[in-house]
């Protein structure tokens, strides 16, 4: 059996889509995987000998821009995209049995993988990650004919896939409801093998390698915390900022249990960061240090498993989908403070039991109080949050990936199993 795999954009900031990939070559599926080149994929991924990774030319970093001229590039990359993904898959690979593909983006991936499936007998599904429609109202409105358009090509191709995927049980009501897609399988995300607890005489070595700044301070140590961003407009790290703001300047006139020292890393890549950066570098802290950085995913899954507090400023364009970083955090028993955004969110975060949820910047400052006073020594609810964690580990990617993903991906174009 052949699958080709679709992830039209940076391979290594697609984890899911490289566990699915594992996943099927794993079960004796050769796999091609076609996405932009970019940050590295995981080492499991490149030396698998059932996996090919075909990847092309990345576009261009988008600047800030005016509407007028955000809409030509955006056109202008759709189609030089079309042209990519059309010479590879229909003269660079073999016939596949089955093409899976991420959503978003929706165009040009969905027409051109749904055409590909059909001229080559081939099953297409498609796993929802969030909705293209919604992203791209971030930056031009929901009603501007540029995200109706979207919006009507994620339904009516979307339609025409075999089976789907996708990530919360809100979203598949919501394809459901608003596309007509039913059945989806939901397949929340699991954190892979390689996010695990750290023991505590590893996490020294791993802060002073991976930490910028660390050991800081006088002589007592700051508390590590860590707050991955895809640096996109479906994430608002600006709440962050104005919250160390407000817990350095409680920190500084604080009389009675000390808080500590912060040591803050914003890891990850995307379109956002450099001018975020700017800001960063604008900040007069005194008892807060700020850092962005890139890890690989193996080092990043030592960092979070060395970390003291995970914070997720994930605001979701949606309202229905599940940023994966908390279940990376949750796989290493790290608690989490994250953006309140709906109620979809309760699916993985249980307010007090496994994580705490923040609305506002004023929130998120008093909950870092309230977890690190008394750090390291004395911090009863960071402890409760993190014992809890350790009792109540979320399960394996790989036994999720079996017990929903298997059925619906491994079959031929019959629809008969393999």
């Amino acid at each position: 059996m052949r699958a080709t795999v679709i992830v039209l954009g940076d391979l290594g900031r697609s984890p899911r889509m490289q566990y699915h990939a594992l996943a099927l070559a794993d079960h004796g599926v050769d796999v091609d995987v076609v996405a932009f080149r970019g940050s590295e994929p995981l080492r499991a991924l490149r030396e698998h000998p059932r996996v090919a990774l075909h990847l092309l030319a990345p576009p261009e970093a988008s600047a800030q821009m005016s509407t007028p001229a955000f809409i030509v590039r955006s056109v202008a990359r759709v189609v030089v995209q079309t042209f990519q993904l059309m010479r590879l898959l229909w003269l660079g690979l073999e016939r596949p049995d089955t093409v899976l593909v991420q959503n978003p983006p929706a165009v040009p991936v969905l027409p051109i993988a749904l055409l590909y499936a059909r001229t080559r007998s081939a099953r297409l599904v498609i796993d929802w990650h969030n909705l293209g429609h919604t992203m791209l109202a971030l930056r031009l409105g929901p009603t501007h004919p540029a995200v109706r358009m979207m919006r009507w090509c994620e339904g009516a191709f979307g339609r025409r896939a075999d089976a789907h995927l996708c990530v919360s049980r809100a979203m598949a009501a919501g394809l459901e409801r608003d596309f007509g897609i039913a059945n989806a399988t939901v397949l929340h995300d699991r954190p892979a093998a390689l996010f695990r607890p750290v023991e505590a005489n590893e996490r020294a070595a791993i802060l002073a390698r991976l930490a910028p700044g660390f050991p800081a301070g006088n002589g007592r140590r700051p508390a590590i915390i860590v707050n991955p961003s895809s640096w996109t407009a479906d994430e608002d790290p600006g709440m962050l900022l104005e919250a160390v703001r407000k817990y350095d300047e409680m920190a500084g006139r604080d009389t009675g249990v000390p808080l500590p020292e912060l040591l803050i890393l914003l890891t990850g890549r995307g379109p956002l960061r450099a001018a975020y950066e700017r800001e960063l570098r604008c900040l007069s802290l005194r008892r807060v240090h700020l850092h962005t950085l890139w890890l690989s995913a193996e080092d990043y899954a030592l960092m979070l498993g060395a970390a003291d507090l995970g914070i997720c400023c994930h605001r979701s364009s949606s309202g229905v989908d599940l940023p994966m970083k908390i279940a990376d955090m949750f796989g290493v028993a790290l608690p989490v403070c994250a953006y309140n955004y709906g109620p979809c969110l309760g699916e993985i975060v249980r307010d007090g039991e496994n994580g705490l949820l923040f609305s506002s910047a004023e929130q998120l400052a008093s909950q870092l109080c309230e977890l690190l006073r008394g750090f390291p020594d004395d911090t009863p609810l960071l402890d409760r949050l993190r014992g809890n964690l350790a009792r109540n580990r979320p399960g394996s990617w790989s036994s999720a990936w079996n017990d929903e993903a298997a059925a619906v991906l491994l079959r031929g174009p019959s629809g008969v199993r393999r």
